[in-house]
């Protein structure tokens, strides 16, 4: 059996947790900031 419904979620990946999306909301730069603080090599998706 095949899961079919699992294709094409990194659109959705993308646009619930992309750099640009957390950019825009305080929250949102909240988290870039505090993975910067961590020192993440990636800080969002894309």
């Amino acid at each position: 059996m095949t899961q079919r419904t699992l294709h094409g979620t990194s659109r959705k990946r993308r646009r619930v947790s992309g750099f640009r999306i957390r950019m825009r909301t305080r929250n949102g730069r909240a988290v870039i900031k505090a993975r910067r603080k961590k020192g993440r090599k990636t800080l969002a998706v894309y």
